[in-house]
């Protein structure tokens, strides 16, 4: 698989905690493809909203926001150490700060923004000009690249979704309750599907990957079946 030699543009879509992003970087360094994380953008933006108290509740100071957004530069650079794509606002490395469950909470708020959509899409097309990139996401396969050649849609059970969630926030040392995650992740299922700018839904030629019993082992191996099937014959 490391031979993949098509170029080609990876769309992952579905539900919050599903794995999509380790999904993702997994199969771009096996086919060595560019790996970018589309929601660690909106993460970023909703960082930035908090840290200049732009949330109250469910309001958005969004005059103040759109000022924001134009003098930030949003950049990803690949870490030497981990091998990983790190996200950059202007010159600060935020791949952490981002993780926090006061942005998981948040991040639907603000991702439903007509102006942050329209911005990040944006820059995201322009991330892909050359192809060789798998992208995850919310509306990746149905409105930032419509034409994608190979898109998949993730999807898992609630419980399953919160308990890797919480073991995840748990390894990095950080203190978190399962059932707050399980509330965060059933408010952002809500949010994310009915927004009124660009719901999560799954594109009528996306594949569905239902992962709640399967491995990361074993998930590599379902989308490398995929792509040997749809662009080695």
């Amino acid at each position: 698989m490391n031979n993949f030699e098509k170029n080609i543009i990876i769309a992952i879509d579905g539900f919050s905690s599903c794995g999509k992003s380790t999904l993702a970087k997994e199969i771009a360094q096996k086919i060595n493809y560019t790996y970018i994380d589309s929601g660690a953008m909106y993460r970023a933006i909703t960082l930035l909203a908090i840290r200049h108290n732009l949330i109250d509740g469910i309001n958005v100071n969004e005059e103040e926001l759109n000022k924001i957004l134009d003098s930030v530069q949003i950049q990803f650079k690949l870490n030497k150490e981990t091998h990983q794509q790190d996200i950059f606002i202007n010159d600060e490395n935020v791949s952490e700060d981002i993780r926090d469950i006061e942005v998981s909470d948040q991040v639907s708020i603000i991702s439903k923004l007509k102006f942050v959509r329209q911005k990040l899409v944006e820059l995201q097309r322009k991330l892909s000009k050359n192809k060789r990139i798998v992208m995850d996401g919310r509306d990746i396969g149905t409105v930032v690249f419509p034409d994608a050649e190979l898109k998949i849609f993730m999807t898992a059970s609630e419980d399953i979704r919160a308990k890797r969630r919480y073991d995840e926030l748990v390894e990095k040392g950080i203190e978190v309750n399962l059932q707050d995650i399980r509330k965060n992740i059933k408010k952002r299922d809500f949010l994310d599907q009915n927004r009124e700018e660009s719901p999560l839904r799954k594109a009528d030629d996306a594949i569905e990957l239902n992962n709640s019993d399967l491995s990361k082992e074993e998930q590599l191996i379902w989308i490398e079946n995929v792509l040997d099937e749809k662009f080695k014959k």
